[in-house]
């Protein structure tokens, strides 16, 4: 019997942990399995088979997947046939490790096989026995599998997977290898075939994003890409993450500038600002050439909204350090910041450091780092109120929407802004998630703005009109379950992981 025949009536719930590959590798592991007959489980729905993609970043990374392995076991033992699969970086990581702490899982995969896994879980079906399969190199471009986008009107594209980078603090590069670049014109094929069934943003991805081109030797090729992207029809948005300092040049700078549908955001990893550590670190690049970029940056955009990610507590840091860092974070302004303590993990050359700081100094940082961003931030969102921004709508952003009776979605520098539903001055009553409206700010937080006034402009757009074909067609599922992100909506720009950049 076929895989797709046994498989028909089972149904399947992936669980997401980590960053944007990961979420985007998520989309395909569901096509994979829809592709192989089966369909999503309902949000009450006890699935016939849990995917946990994970993430190996952080160091509690571990302890929450064997916690959640561990409530699954007792499920298990009470459902006939259900199946666990692990995969991701942990996966990678930990191989046999995990069968061994938890052997009720089923299926063990890696970063370079994830289109394996439908004949993985059958294999484990039939033979009755785990499978674990790890391979040390990419066999398939993920970009050429089946994919179950999460939203109708905004997608990732994938344009490298790995990284050539050998940050001490990062595991990555060990587990998703080195880097592997797409052709452009591969890349521009899916990105027009997005927007021809509706997509009007798209987020271009890759773990050292800009380093795009080292193994065809274009060192231009990512500001081509982005160039070539602002002259394909009906692309409203393009964004990008994650860049490396050490690799962010000029014709980047002038590629944002000026291509129209390049939206003026840019998420630009610090991780220090001492350059002490940044050595110690093995990041190639030091506060000068940092702030130099931010500051080309906002001489050629303006409005430019610059969010970062720190760690705080790395081995060696002194109390001169950490003051390097605020003082950088207070010369860059940055309008969010992902925030970190440092997590050792096993297998990278910091693990082995000596002169750690110790926990409660490393907390005391953290918070006092924390009041010094979230105090920029404040201060950068106030410069916008009174301003009228052009959003797109969202779904699933604004988690007290229904209570505040308002709608969310995202400007053009990707601040998230939570609207009133007041259309008396437009000729519309409602608005889709996709459509772009113009409204007002009157408020501002520290991490999302407010527009209670009037909505000033509808435009209902052709992702609109996708995300209404995809909700009003008779489903062919129960309810969807989410992938740690909205079930429709603009992708998640920062999920609370550190970027590989």
């Amino acid at each position: 019997m076929s895989t797709a025949t046994e498989a028909s009536k089972r149904t399947y719930q992936v669980k997401t942990h980590g960053c944007q590959m990961n979420v985007h590798d998520s989309e395909r592991l569901s096509g994979l399995l829809e592709d192989a007959g089966y369909v999503r489980a309902g949000t009450d729905q006890q699935a016939d088979v849990v995917v946990f993609n994970t993430c190996a970043v952080r160091e509690n990374a571990d302890n929450k997947l064997y916690g959640n392995l561990g409530q699954l076991a007792s499920v298990k033992a009470v459902t006939p046939g259900m199946q666990i699969a692990v995969g991701g970086c942990l996966a990678q990581k930990d191989r046999e490790t995990i069968t061994t702490k938890a052997p009720w899982v089923d299926v063990v995969f890696g970063t370079h096989n994830i289109g394996s896994l439908p004949v993985l879980l059958e294999r484990a079906r039939v033979q009755e026995e785990a499978q674990v399969e790890i391979l040390e190199s990419l066999s398939v471009f993920p970009s050429t599998l089946p994919t179950k986008r999460e939203s109708a009107y905004a997608a990732w594209v994938s344009i490298s997977v790995g990284c050539n980078n050998t940050c001490t603090f990062c595991i990555v590069p060990a587990l998703r290898g080195k880097e592997k670049d797409r052709r452009p014109g591969e890349i521009l094929a899916e990105v027009e075939a997005l927007v021809a069934e509706g997509v009007t943003e798209i987020t271009l991805l890759g773990q050292n994003v800009n380093a795009y081109g080292v193994e065809f030797g274009d060192r231009q090729a990512f500001s081509k890409l982005l160039r070539a992207c602002g002259s394909v029809e009906g692309l409203e948005r393009v964004r990008f993450t994650s860049p490396h300092p050490a690799e962010f040049t000029d014709d980047v700078i002038e590629a944002m500038a000026e291509t129209p549908n390049v939206m003026p955001s840019l998420h630009m990893p610090l991780q220090s600002g001492s350059d002490k550590v940044l050595r110690d670190m093995r990041r190639s690049y030091r506060r000068s050439k940092y702030l130099g970029i931010i500051e080309r940056v906002r001489a050629a955009i303006p409005d430019a909204a610059i969010t970062t990610d720190i760690i705080v507590g790395f081995p060696g840091e002194t109390e001169e350090d950490f003051q390097a860092t605020l003082d950088v974070v207070r010369a860059a302004r940055f309008s969010a910041a992902f925030t970190f303590q440092y997590s050792k993990r096993p297998g990278t050359p910091a693990a082995v450091l000596e002169d750690r700081v110790p926990p409660d100094v490393v907390k005391d940082r953290y918070l006092r780092l924390v009041e010094v961003v979230d105090e920029i931030a404040w201060a950068e969102s106030k410069r916008l109120v009174g301003r009228t921004l052009e959003l797109m709508v969202a779904e699933g952003e604004g988690r007290k929407d229904a209570a505040t009776h308002r709608l969310s979605g995202r400007a053009r520098d990707n601040r998230l802004v939570h609207f009133a539903a007041d259309f008396s001055e437009v000729d519309a009553d409602s608005v889709r998630p996709g459509d772009m409206v113009s409204v007002d700010v009157t408020y501002a937080a520290p991490h999302h703005l407010v527009a209670d006034g009037p909505v000033r402009s509808v435009r209902r757009t052709r992702a609109g009109d996708a995300w209404e074909r995809r909700t009003s067609a008779p489903p062919a599922a129960p309810a969807s379950v989410g992938l740690g992100m909205p079930a429709i909506g603009v992708p998640a720009p920062l999920p609370p992981a550190p970027a590989c950049g």
